[in-house]
């Protein structure tokens, strides 16, 4: 590696004399803000079949607490999150679950959990905690591929709405901690909201279910404010540890 290069120049991809005009893969830049989302681990709405908002949300399952356990070991060992700003979670409590079992991985600087509501999954409204049949009984449920603007159920939000919201919600995070490393714990919906909203995904090809998010996984973006830029760093990586049987 020749003088001036970085291991990071190297391992994105970037060195080797590719001209800036042409280049598609960039390094890492210097002080640029970086967004580390994580998906709550297996929950127990999850394998119950109930709708999880304030009410519904039961935490996380034993095999959910394994899978974070895990991860956050592995994060301990590389270190990588050290030096986190800020340790956020949704208000739900298989989100904040998740990010107490994640909170040693952060290092000395970070000791306390900020819950937001608005980094919450979509929220069901009067469905919350019934049985998704229950929903379906009560309610119908909504073709979103075709009205993604109708409300899951009376009190409760559209598609449209909640990918404005979430993805509004990571913005944040990132003005707020401009040019530092902030964490939060969320959910999959939050984490597809954000690579709608953020590259831009016309509604067309968005459609629910287009990426499937691993319990346990991290996504991480970068916000180059100079540039007004979102860069997808990783998607789903659920660094190296496997869904935890």
């Amino acid at each position: 590696m020749s003088e001036g290069d970085s291991s990071d120049a190297v391992s994105f991809g970037v060195s080797f004399g590719v001209p800036e005009g042409v280049r598609r893969v960039f390094a890492r830049t210097s002080g640029a803000t970086r967004v580390v989302l994580v998906r709550h681990g297996e929950a127990v709405c999850n394998v119950d079949g109930v709708v999880g908002g304030i009410r519904g949300c039961k935490g996380l399952t034993d095999r959910g607490r394994r899978q974070v356990t895990a991860l956050a070991e592995s994060l301990s060992a590389s270190g990588e999150l050290r030096g986190a700003g800020a340790l956020y979670a949704s208000t739900l409590p298989r989100a904040i679950e998740t990010a107490e079992l994640l909170l040693p991985a952060l290092g000395e600087g970070t000791r306390t959990v900020a819950e937001r509501e608005n980094l919450s999954e979509l929220h069901p409204g009067d469905a919350d905690a019934m049985t998704w049949q229950e929903v379906i009984d009560t309610f119908g449920v909504p073709e979103w591929d075709l009205h993604p603007e109708h409300q899951i159920a009376p009190g409760g939000e559209s598609w449209t709405g909640f990918v404005a919201r979430a993805g509004e919600a990571v913005r944040s995070l990132a003005e707020q901690h401009r040019g530092e490393l902030v964490v939060a714990a969320v959910h999959a919906g939050v984490i597809e909201a954000t690579l709608i909203h953020f590259l831009d995904i016309p509604p067309a090809r968005s459609r629910r279910g287009f990426v499937r998010v691993q319990h346990a996984s991290l996504t991480e973006w970068e916000w180059l404010p100079e540039r007004m830029q979102w860069v997808l760093v990783r998607f789903n990586d659920a660094h190296g540890v496997p869904e935890t049987p």
